[in-house]
């Protein structure tokens, strides 16, 4: 669940809940040698690796004939295993991130900009790039969908994990095929059922966290744009405004995009990026 667009706060974190400290990628993502092949293909070679991070392991030869001209489906996909962090580049290099494969995930209250701010950053990158929105996966569900804004339960809590688990799947099957990653998603400093300990687990090491958070005042009025699921009270707004203040003093990087438009604030993230990739964040 996105608490940034339609989610009240989770009950504080309860014993048997939230992501567990570590992840086993055989037990997230097992993946046969030859998933993705027909019988009966040519072996087409995996796509280049992508700037940055280690080559797919290598497939076996296949002796098979050649496809008839009508079969589709024949090229080969290298599984997504856990983002590793990316190489460091020599002390006398600036990374760019504009063209450096990345995951990124930017956090952010309600009104925070999020979505906007990493489409937009999506589509103005010199790789290829997808944008993922948990909230969007999330609302994947359309009959039986548990709306957090109906109380925090079992079944809102367990949607909103599995879309979690969705949107890490994602991340990890792209990076592995060369396109960057950036999610979105409300994470709270102190909620460890909606913390950073899933995002880990499902993506990796790699992934690069980013806060972007704005004034009180300026997601309000972003959130009284909003209509349906999506707007909060303004009483919600600022309760959760005021936990990711948590972050402050995390480590993590923070954005202040109160006075930045769209462009502006993807310039300061792309920024700092390069100095997340210098020097990744402790997380």
């Amino acid at each position: 669940m996105q608490h940034a667009v339609g989610s009240p706060l989770p009950p504080p974190h309860q014993p048997g809940h939230g992501p567990a400290t570590g992840w086993s990628p055989a037990a997230h993502h097992p993946v046969p040698p030859n998933a993705g092949a027909h019988q009966g293909s040519v072996p087409v070679p995996p796509p280049p690796p992508a700037p940055g991070y280690p080559a797919p392991p290598p497939r076996p030869a296949s002796a098979s004939a050649p496809p008839a001209p009508e079969t589709t489906g024949h090229v080969p996909l290298p599984p997504g295993g856990p983002v590793a962090m990316p190489l460091v580049p020599p002390a006398a290099t600036v990374p760019d991130p504009a063209g450096t494969t990345l995951a990124v995930l930017l956090i952010g209250p309600a009104g925070a900009g999020k979505t906007s701010v990493a489409k937009y950053w999506a589509d103005h990158r010199r790789v290829p790039t997808a944008h993922i929105s948990l909230d969007d996966v999330r609302e994947w569900v359309r009959s039986g969908f548990a709306d957090p804004q109906s109380g925090w339960n079992d079944n809102s809590e367990a949607q909103y994990r599995l879309a979690r688990r969705t949107c890490g799947f994602a991340a990890r099957n792209f990076l592995a095929n060369g396109i960057s990653c950036i999610l979105d998603d409300a994470v709270f400093p102190d909620r460890p059922v909606v913390g950073l300990g899933g995002w880990k687990r499902h993506v990796g090491p790699g992934l690069l966290p980013v806060v972007l958070l704005p004034g009180l005042e300026i997601v309000l009025e972003r959130n009284a744009e909003r209509s349906g699921n999506r707007r909060l009270s303004d009483d919600e707004v600022a309760r959760i405004h005021g936990r990711m203040a948590g972050w402050y003093g995390s480590g993590l990087p923070i954005i202040d995009n109160s006075q930045l438009d769209i462009p502006q604030t993807a310039q300061v993230l792309n920024d700092v990026l390069s100095r997340s990739i210098a020097s990744p964040p402790q997380w």
